[in-house]
């Protein structure tokens, strides 16, 4: 049986993508969820692991560290969980609209689920991401998934850039600390995949954003992440997935 890969929010999207990608070539997935959509039963019928926890509940991830902790090896973390919360402002020139959280409470949640609990998870799973380190390329992997706003800032979310960029920087911090045995990365993607109700004019604002105006799909990260998990030489880096925004 080989070590397993651990990736946090499984229920939809890349997560979901990656879990089923890795299943099929016969790895061993644990994964975690917030919500029970129909895809969470496909995968626990592929043989994934799967751990309901709500990452907004702190008694919830300490249950879900004490388990994982049992774990003797880990070949990869996969920090894909998310929630994408607006800040409640309209305008710089506005003032706060009627949200459903403070903006204390919507800087609080985001760095919650981006920052504070791959922190916690990273923290206690040391032991068991080294002793993963195994085969011809000598190291087990920590990817966080962070987000092209990392960089740029955004007018709108402005809690969930900076969560976000909080993230990639742990990249820097947990590298130099996990090396030799553990690399630590980043992927910071822009849109990857629309929503079936997004409409024709929305997904043509999006494309024109990008240099190359395409929907990436999921298919681009999952050929990341496996550069990254067979690389033996890339750590502390944060790998940018959004089209050429940058250069608009």
């Amino acid at each position: 049986m080989t070590s397993p890969i651990i990736i946090t929010g499984v229920g939809k999207r890349i997560g979901y993508a990656l879990a089923k990608h890795f299943l099929a070539q016969g790895q061993q997935v644990i994964g975690t969820y917030r919500s029970h959509y129909a895809s969470i039963d496909e995968l626990n019928a592929l043989g994934a692991t799967l751990y309901p926890c709500d990452f907004y509940d702190d008694t919830q991830v300490q249950s879900l560290i004490d388990a994982l902790a049992k774990q003797p090896q880990i070949r990869a973390i996969i920090h894909n969980a998310s929630d994408w919360l607006a800040d409640p402002v309209l305008t710089k020139d506005e003032p706060l609209k009627r949200a459903s959280f403070a903006p204390s409470d919507v800087l609080q949640r985001m760095m919650q689920v981006h920052v504070s609990v791959p922190y916690q998870l990273n923290l206690a799973l040391e032991a068991q991401l080294r002793a993963g380190a195994e085969g011809e390329i000598g190291a087990s992997d920590v990817i966080h998934i962070t987000d092209y706003v990392a960089e740029k800032g955004s007018a709108k979310h402005i809690a969930y850039a900076a969560s976000k960029a909080a993230l990639h920087n742990m990249t820097l911090s947990f590298a130099a600390k996990f090396a030799p045995e553990v690399k630590v990365n980043s992927i910071a993607p822009a849109m990857i995949l629309f929503n079936q109700d997004d409409d024709e004019a929305y997904r043509q604002r999006t494309l024109t954003k990008a240099i190359l105006p395409k929907e990436a799909g999921n298919q681009e990260i999952i050929a990341l992440v496996e550069y990254l998990l067979t690389s033996r030489y890339v750590t502390g880096r944060s790998h940018n997935v959004d089209g050429g925004r940058h250069l608009r």
